[in-house]
């Protein structure tokens, strides 16, 4: 059954789409723009997921700015269908969409089966672009609108034991380069948001897989250790993250790349300007693997 989402309806108030709400980025950016006085469409897989983002939109006051949606971003008809509620609720207008459902699958390469590297690239790849695809007949309707990429500073730093969520980031930021070109005489902006380490939910619910007898198994298990090490240490607090999405979406002209935390913003200005081997031996070293070897 469908579901009435007109009784949000304040025309003053802009409209935001924020995909992967249940915990990390997603909830707090939900959050905090929802105090700011947007209007936002929190979705998310599972509707049972929601008690965490319904208890901190309570706490924070600011529980009637939100309607909760299911959506998943690898299935088509979720997408077709959330895309729809949401316009239908807006009268066809909605100013902003945020992508921020995303998953990663820790381990060496060889060892990844198919159908976690699938889930990652139809996650985190292919979800953004059904997702947009599905709304830009409106934004090119309105002329004009902004969609806000989360990506990670794994989209210009391989790092270790996580190649294929470093290519799904490398994969959207190159799409998202290029789709700027054919979207900028509608009006419609893309924006990248790039964290650096931040605790969230995503690592802790991703597989880290390192099976018995595999030929990587000594350097994998040194790799996790080193980077909940590096996490632990280098971490920051992802509320600043949230608070970077709100203000990007606020922003008059906002940057097209914009990297958060000191380990995200390092990470960017080196990209480009040091040999990729320097690179890859500074991390192996700042890590330990050089020590290891199989």
């Amino acid at each position: 059954m469908s579901q009435d989402y007109t009784r949000l309806a304040k025309p003053h108030m802009r409209t935001v789409l924020i995909t992967g709400t249940s915990s990390g980025f997603g909830l707090l950016a939900t959050v905090e723009l929802a105090r700011r006085g947007w209007r936002v469409f929190a979705t998310m897989r599972s509707l049972d997921r929601k008690g965490p983002l319904e208890a901190a939109l309570e706490e924070a006051g600011a529980r009637a700015n939100v309607e909760v949606m299911r959506l998943d971003v690898t299935e088509p008809a979720s997408v077709r269908d959330a895309a729809a509620a949401a316009l239908r609720a807006t009268s066809g207008h909605l100013d902003a969409l945020v992508h921020n459902a995303g998953v990663a699958a820790g381990g060496a390469f060889e060892d990844l089966p198919d159908a976690d590297v699938r889930r990652v690239m139809e996650t985190n790849f292919f979800g953004v672009l059904s997702l947009t695809r599905a709304l830009l007949p409106a934004f090119r309707a309105q002329r004009g609108g902004r969609i806000l990429i989360v990506s990670s500073d794994a989209a210009f730093l391989g790092q270790p034991a996580n190649s294929v969520y470093c290519a799904s980031k490398w994969a959207i930021e190159g799409w998202a380069e290029a789709i700027t070109h054919e979207l900028a005489p509608f009006g419609i902006e893309i924006v990248l948001v790039e964290p650096g380490p931040y605790g969230t939910g995503i690592w802790q619910h991703s597989p880290r897989i390192c099976p018995e007898g595999s030929a990587y198994r000594q350097w994998v298990q040194y790799a996790f250790r080193a980077g909940e090490a590096h996490l632990r240490s280098r971490g920051g607090d992802a509320r600043d993250v949230a608070q970077a999405i709100a203000n990007i979406l606020e922003a008059r002209r906002p940057a097209f790349r914009n990297p958060v935390g000191r380990v995200a913003r390092v990470a960017h200005f080196l990209h480009g300007k040091v040999p990729s081997s320097v690179m890859r031996r500074g991390i192996a070293r700042y890590l330990g693997l050089n020590r290891i070897r199989p």
